[in-house]
């Protein structure tokens, strides 16, 4: 059992471990937060850290941070203050994945990689190593090996939970033993006995699910009774209530992730004024390590949020010219994402397109006019449009039309709901005597992903009707997500709002003798903010809207000319 140490005050010391990742990085929201989009989401890392290390400043404790290789490649700057700030920096892995399911060599690669990349970040040797997901179970100690075996001095994924490590008390306390012929420490995660079952008190998750007063009294316990330190954790995105909420997780990992965030400040700064905390590499002693020498200075700098600004391509003059354009009304919570995947796009397509954006904002109610200022307000390749009233998404979608400087005008969802990634594979099709390229997620070779089953049938459903009364046979006529001939597309006349807007435009395109090529795409659930779309209100909509198309048709009348007035820039 490890030592007891006394502070100068003669109170207690115990183990602070804080897990530095963002909310998007974390378990509960992987079914619909993939890794490779993980750069898209607004990055609140450095704010919720800065939060944390003030706290700890404020009360006068140090604690180890775990963090993920990837951060440390993606915030250096962020990872330096850590340990400017006083505390050690310890390594959670590269990637936030269940790494139980690998083998020796492929987890060895992994703990290497992120090591080597913290220690870049740091100047300084990285001594401890947690698993970014899941805890250790008594069949994956051989892991222990490993990370002896590259050069970690100890370990602190281990949790006690029920009977999980019944033939084995003594893992309920930090010690050290010999592990592949090196000493080793573990430091596992703190848990009292109940009822015969091993119970977490540690922290973090534990805080939040657990009645809270429940736990205080088990810690207080633990501080009384056991020589041991208690080593307890939590997560930075922890301190930040004001997270965005992503759509479609289920509801345990709703309640695992987003359950009394606005109490967890309060609680982390009782135990913070009650115990004394330090670092696990202080408390054990591990002794200073040498700096590893400068760091580079073209280190790996930080995403921002004004993502297309920062994006230059090639010359001009020998691109050819596409204007993007993004209705926009009440996304302020998508805002940030979106501007982090169109540099991603800007950076994919820069040597075939100069890319110019349009933003419209449909007179949204809430901060999404400001929030486009501030995250493509300084780029000149960034045009920003408001509405005075709210006119539907098909209006926004023709004032940028108007607004639009290249002669092929794309649009999109401001959620990306459609990767517009895929545009590099649209645009090309857009060729002579093609009018408009639309995605279908219906079309055999398209998919669907997170999308519920009743919007699903209904979707399919409205698209078999519209294939019945429209000319050309289309899989999807709802889509939103196009690539239009500016000069086909401009003059369309559009009576009706909403969603209905948008196929309208298709079907009188169809029905004027336009051609409309199909592109498979993926259609995704949004993942932030809300959808506007109304069942009943979607259904009655659409049903008059092929009675009208029905009319045209039959009296084989084309869509008329009616130019939208074009809104004053702002």
């Amino acid at each position: 059992m490890a030592h007891r140490s006394e502070s100068v005050k003669g109170a207690r010391i115990h183990v602070l471990t804080v897990a530095l990742e963002d909310y998007f990085h974390v378990t509960p929201l992987q079914s619909v937060v993939r890794q490779d989009r993980w750069s898209r989401f607004e990055m609140r890392l450095e704010a919720s850290t800065r939060r944390v290390l003030d706290l700890l400043d404020e009360c006068g404790a140090r604690a180890t941070f775990f963090v993920l290789g990837w951060v440390a490649d993606a915030a250096p700057e962020l990872v330096r203050e850590v340990v400017a700030r006083g505390h050690e920096v310890a390594s959670k892995g590269y990637h936030h994945r269940d790494l139980r399911g690998l083998g020796r060599e492929a987890f060895r690669e992994d703990a290497v990689r992120a090591r080597e990349a913290l220690e870049r970040a740091t100047g300084r040797r990285v001594l401890g190593y947690r698993l970014a997901q899941e805890w250790l179970r008594p069949s994956d100690l051989w892991m222990l090996e490993v990370l002896a075996e590259s050069g970690y001095a100890y370990d602190s994924s281990i949790r006690l939970v029920f009977r999980t490590y019944a033939g084995e008390p003594w893992r309920k306390f930090p010690h050290r033993a010999a592990i592949a012929g090196r000493p080793f420490l573990e430091v596992p995660l703190s848990s009292i006995r109940l009822l015969g079952v091993d119970v977490p008190i540690a922290g973090g998750n534990y805080f939040r699910q657990f009645p809270h007063s429940l736990v205080k009294r088990a810690v207080a316990y633990w501080d009384r009774h056991y020589d041991a330190p208690y080593v307890m954790y939590f997560h930075t995105w922890e301190l930040d209530p004001d997270q965005p909420r992503i759509n479609g997780v289920p509801i345990r990992q709703q309640i695992r992730q987003y359950r009394n965030l606005r109490k967890m400040p309060s609680m982390v700064r009782h135990y913070l004024q009650s115990y004394c905390f330090t670092s696990i590499e202080k408390y054990f002693e591990l002794g200073e390590y040498p700096a590893l020498g400068e760091l580079a200075a073209d280190s790996t700098r930080s995403r921002s949020s004004a993502a297309v600004a920062e994006t230059t391509g090639p010359v001009a003059g020998v691109l050819t010219a596409v204007t993007v354009v993004v209705p926009c009304y009440n996304e302020q919570q998508s805002l940030a994402y979106l501007g982090n995947t169109l540099r991603s796009v800007v950076e994919e397509l820069g040597d075939r397109y100069r890319l110019s954006f349009v933003f419209v904002d449909d007179c949204s109610t809430d901060h999404t006019w400001q929030s486009l200022h501030t995250i493509f307000g300084a780029d000149p390749r960034c045009t920003l449009v408001r509405h005075d009233r709210n006119r539907g998404v098909a209006a926004a979608i023709q004032t940028g039309l108007h607004c639009a400087t290249a002669d092929i005008v794309c649009s999109m969802d401001c959620d990306c709901t459609y990767d517009p990634h895929d545009l590099g594979r649209m645009i090309p099709l857009l060729t002579d005597g093609v009018d408009v390229v639309t995605a279908s997620p219906y079309h055999p070779q398209g998919s669907v992903k997170n999308v519920s089953r009743w919007r699903l049938f209904l979707s399919k459903s409205l698209s078999r009707l519209y294939r019945v009364v429209l000319r050309q046979k289309l899989y999807t006529y709802t889509s939103c997500f196009r690539v239009y001939r500016r000069q086909a597309a401009i003059g369309i006349s559009v009576e009706r709002g909403g969603f209905f807007g948008v196929t309208e435009m298709l079907g009188r395109l169809d029905l004027a003798g336009r051609r409309i090529v199909e592109f498979p795409a993926t259609l995704e659930a949004r993942m932030l903010g809300r959808s506007k779309m109304k069942i009943l209100r979607t259904i009655a909509g659409h049903l008059s809207l092929l009675t009208q198309l029905t009319w045209l048709r039959l009296r084989g009348g084309h869509a008329v000319e009616s130019p939208v007035p074009r809104p004053a820039h702002e």
